[in-house]
């Protein structure tokens, strides 16, 4: 029985993750593999930085592919259940900071979190002291910033 960590996901992100694995695969790896015998070609290996800096991006790289199949292989697509009371995972919620201030996210899986882009991870601060909760609610929400005060506007 397998113990790999399950990756909650939206199917949006998991098929960006395909995406991005297939451009390693079939770009980025055969750049750098390109890169490593032009360095090679310069000879001594013992003082070429273009070598040493061409493997370490290789190790990069195939470190990113092996993460990113993993989280393919172990992909759980959160599935909307129509729901649109209670904070959950795909939800996007708005919320009002007791001092004014608005503030959107959706509430996705850590594999495609990005908070530039208004989606934060279910194991946020803010997203745990979001979840199960309904239009309405006040909630205070520690995060490593201070405590959080706010008042949940929408869920959608």
């Amino acid at each position: 029985m397998s113990t790999e960590k399950k990756f909650p996901m939206t199917q949006a992100g998991k098929e960006k993750l395909i995406e991005e694995l297939d451009y390693l695969k079939t770009v980025k790896r055969k750049e750098v593999v390109e890169r490593i015998k032009v360095a090679r070609s310069f000879g001594d290996l013992s003082e070429n930085s273009e070598y040493d800096s061409a493997k370490e991006d290789q190790a990069f790289i195939e470190g990113r592919i092996s993460t990113l199949e993993s989280m393919i292989r172990n992909a759980e697509i959160i599935e909307d259940n129509g729901d649109d009371d209670r904070v959950q995972l795909g939800k996007t919620v708005t919320f009002r900071e007791m001092d004014g201030d608005e503030e959107t996210y959706t509430i996705v899986g850590s594999a495609e979190a990005d908070p530039f882009e208004g989606r934060i991870s279910n194991d946020s601060p803010i997203a745990k002291g979001l979840l199960g909760r309904t239009v309405g609610d006040r909630v205070k929400i520690m995060t490593p910033g201070g405590e959080m005060d706010v008042e949940i506007v929408s869920i959608s």
